[in-house]
């Protein structure tokens, strides 16, 4: 038979952080929720597992910041002190499911204060996302909804540790990643000198100067150096090859001449 409190589950990669949440799903069935009184379900100022049946697991694949606090990868229950101003929320590393008194302090990974949010009409069934991810793919919110109410946990990720990790080792093994090291090196503005330096190494191997693409890539690179006329004579040179490609320009002609008019 169908469960009256349904499995469900949400996931997003939050930079190189898979975050996902499995959890049940009860639903109001014209019962009050969260307050104070016999007729809450949910009575304000006591624990509660954070969904049916067994509860809600958080996973982790990488690290993420809530708070001020780091939290490893791995799996933990989300559990919750609703409030009518204020909810507390613990990720707590260890399964307990619905029973609050095998709960240990030492056991929570995590307890931070959130501020509820009041919704303009009911979500009838318990639901959580993963939501306000941010442009730079490093900051999003863990946000559960049901009732009239919306609570969102903070967290944050940081990849950059990660990513040179492996531009260090890759670039020792495979040519390609110099151009993923240059492009990153470019968009995060770091050290654009070495970024030329990897483009330059990898369109000097073979045919490799023929990829009008990273001949463009190396364009931006210098400009991004303030070095306005080699950078307009290799957009002109990537142009020049990209309206000659047998395949199409794919749209590297009309870059190129935005990039030349930018320098000029």
């Amino acid at each position: 038979m169908p469960q009256s409190s349904p499995a469900g589950s949400v996931s997003s990669t939050v930079g190189l952080t898979k975050v996902s949440v499995d959890y049940f799903r009860p639903k109001m069935k014209g019962r009050k929720i969260f307050g104070t009184g016999d007729e809450f379900l949910e009575q304000y100022g006591t624990m509660w597992r954070t969904g049916a049946n067994s509860g809600s697991i958080l996973k982790l694949d990488g690290k993420v910041t809530i708070g001020d606090v780091r939290l490893a990868s791995g799996e933990y229950q989300i559990l919750t002190i609703p409030n009518k101003d204020e909810w507390t929320v613990v990720f707590y590393d260890g399964k307990i499911g619905g029973n609050m008194n095998a709960f240990k302090e030492e056991n929570a990974a995590i307890s931070i204060k959130v501020k509820p949010t009041k919704l303009s009409s009911n979500t009838e069934t318990l639901t959580f996302n993963i939501s306000d991810l941010n442009e730079e793919n490093t900051a999003a919110s863990l946000e559960l909804q049901w009732a009239d109410v919306s609570i969102k946990v903070p967290m944050t990720v940081s990849f950059d540790e990660e990513v040179m990790a492996q531009i260090s080792a890759n670039t020792q093994v495979d040519p390609q990643s110099y151009v993923q090291a240059a492009n990153y090196y470019l968009n995060t503005g770091k050290d654009l000198n070495q970024a030329l330096a990897w483009m330059n190494k990898y369109l000097a191997v073979g045919e490799n100067g023929e990829q009008f693409w990273n001949v463009y890539t190396k364009a931006r690179i210098l400009a991004a150096l303030g070095e306005k006329k080699e950078a307009i004579a290799t957009a002109k040179a990537s142009m020049a090859m990209a309206k000659v490609n047998d395949g199409g320009d794919f749209g590297y002609t009309k870059r190129n001449k935005e990039l030349i008019s930018s320098l000029q």
